[in-house]
């Protein structure tokens, strides 16, 4: 499977809502970007308690998703943006559905592991100006997912990103998101338990999903 990446993008953390501060509005950088365990170069991630973290050293938030939110949203101008949705990166034809925990890309010089699906937060909502957008968005799957950075390097837009390592099977971004936040049905405790155990997941996930299930 090879991707080309349309876009990497980046943020400085600046004021948001009153006394806050949020990274959340990326935009698209040229030229070769570092690729660290930490993540991109330039980007910054203002609340470290839930972002950021070397199991969150990229966020994948596929453009395919843009067509559905026009739908959902009309002609919202974030949505002309590549990095809309606080991505990292911004791609056309991998969606959640096609990536599993644990597959490896190479990106650029770098390799990227795929790691936990992304759940949403309500600096979406207040940035596009929605209420209840956290809650479409969970309903939907419509998520992106988070890479952990195996070898560190450096990309630019227009690199591919190339498939090198199946990763467990069965066990897509779009079916983990879909266990731990899906609302459409009841929460499935076996599943949850089942994913607290897989190895490649990551690893302050696996805390709140065992915090929860000791609940």
């Amino acid at each position: 499977m090879t991707i080309t990446v349309v876009a990497i993008c980046t943020a400085a953390a600046v004021p948001f809502r009153g006394d806050e501060q949020s990274a959340i509005a990326k935009q698209p950088v040229s030229g070769k970007v570092a690729i660290t365990s930490l993540g991109l170069a330039g980007d910054e991630q203002a609340d470290l308690v839930h972002h950021g973290g070397p199991d969150m050293a990229l966020h994948h938030y596929p453009r395919d998703h843009h067509e559905y939110w026009r739908g959902e949203l009309g002609n919202h101008r974030l949505l002309a943006e590549p990095g809309a949705f606080g991505s990292n990166l911004s791609t056309l034809g991998l969606t959640e559905d096609q990536v599993l925990l644990g597959d490896r890309f190479r990106f650029g010089t770098a390799l990227l592991e795929a790691c936990q699906p992304r759940q949403p937060c309500w600096k979406i909502e207040h940035r596009f100006g929605e209420k209840a957008m956290v809650k479409r968005i969970m309903a939907t799957g419509r998520c992106g997912w988070f890479y952990r950075v195996i070898k560190e390097g450096e990309a630019e837009a227009g690199d591919e990103l190339v498939k090198v390592s199946e990763g467990l099977p069965e066990w897509s971004m779009a079916r983990l998101f879909g266990g731990i936040w899906g609302t459409s049905t009841p929460v499935d405790t076996d599943l949850l338990h089942e994913i607290s155990r897989l190895p490649l997941l990551a690893g302050k996930l696996r805390n709140k999903l065992i915090a929860k299930l000791d609940v």
